[in-house]
């Protein structure tokens, strides 16, 4: 029988099966002799929809779980489409959130196909943007940090074009199987979102994370994936950027020497390449970019990410997917 849509709002926590919200029909279980004990067992599941994690900064990546539906999701998190792929026992996606958002609630919207002898599903939730508190400051420079010279403009526009055909990669589920991890064990000289002036006039925000190093110290890949993209760029320098699946890739910029191929399987902890401090730098370091949906967004918050959760313990009584 269809339960009646209900909204509530949930303070959602970091855990993935905390946060349950369904809105709209209650799946019916199908007859045993109609169907497979999978397929029972998915008709009998509550449909579930949880967020890691369940507070978030404007620049932060996202995970949207659902569980329980019986066929691939869509839906939207402030307004942005999600892409979701198959993930374990249900489908996930991961997103970023735009720095420029302000803090508040940021609605949840998934839509699925009907469950057997229901109406399709619908889940809704909130998650809490909170206030990112990046740091600011003015930089004295050099001019031709700030401006560039007329004479490289070509240069910058061949650039942006290798920049956006690598991160146009066919969407794909995760080509990892482990979780991120740093590039470097250093200490950070400059966190995403700083925000900064330089000689008091231009104005912009950091979108990576310094890491520390002396020129050649090694580089390695955060995760598994594919190289997309080695090049001698203006700004940027020596550049490997590596897709993951999931739309998701990370960058790793001003390198002295890189140690792989485009198009090249890499393993999480390859060495890539060595810190150095080429491109628009003024001393040698490595800046480590995480891009996801199109945005770029914290790697110390993708540090964070757990996309192998334990599975919760079943509580007395229960016997499987299927227990109600």
């Amino acid at each position: 029988m269809a339960s009646l849509p209900a909204r509530s709002r949930y303070s959602l926590s970091s855990r993935w099966t905390l946060a349950l919200l369904a809105l709209g029909a209650s799946a019916q279980a199908a007859e045993p002799s109609s169907a497979t004990p999978v397929a029972v067992a998915v008709a009998q599941a509550r449909p579930q929809l949880s967020l890691h994690p369940g507070s978030a900064r404007p620049g932060d990546p996202v995970m949207v779980a659902v569980r329980g539906l019986a066929g691939m999701p869509t839906g939207t998190l402030a307004g942005r489409p999600l892409k979701f792929f198959a993930w374990g026992e249900g489908f996930l996606a991961v997103t970023g959130l735009s720095v420029e958002l302000a803090p508040g609630s940021a609605m949840v919207h998934v839509e699925a196909p009907a469950l057997a002898g229901g109406a399709p599903v619908e889940l809704a939730g909130t998650l809490d943007v909170v206030e990112p508190g990046y740091p600011a400051r003015e930089l004295k420079v050099s001019g031709k940090y700030v401006e560039p010279p007329a004479s490289v403009r070509t240069r910058i526009a061949a650039d942006k074009r290798a920049f956006a055909a690598a991160f146009d990669q066919p969407f794909s589920s995760p080509h990892f199987a482990q979780n991120f991890v740093r590039p470097r064990q250093d200490r950070i000289t400059a966190p995403f979102g700083d925000k900064r002036t330089f000689n008091g006039k231009l104005s912009s925000q950091h979108f990576g994370v310094d890491l520390d190093g002396d020129p050649g110290a090694p580089v390695m890949a955060s995760n598994e994936g594919t190289v997309v993209m080695t090049r001698d760029n203006y700004a940027a320098g020596k550049t490997v950027l590596i897709h993951h699946g999931a739309d998701l890739y990370t960058s790793y910029f001003h390198l002295s020497r890189i140690h792989v191929k485009n198009g090249a399987k890499v393993t999480q902890g390859q060495r890539i390449g060595e810190v150095g401090s080429t491109g628009r730098v003024t001393g040698p370091h490595l800046h480590w970019g995480v891009k996801v949906g199109g945005r770029w967004v914290d790697g110390e918050s993708l540090l964070r990410l757990d996309f192998f959760p334990t599975p919760p313990a079943m509580a007395s009584g229960e016997t499987g997917a299927g227990a109600q």
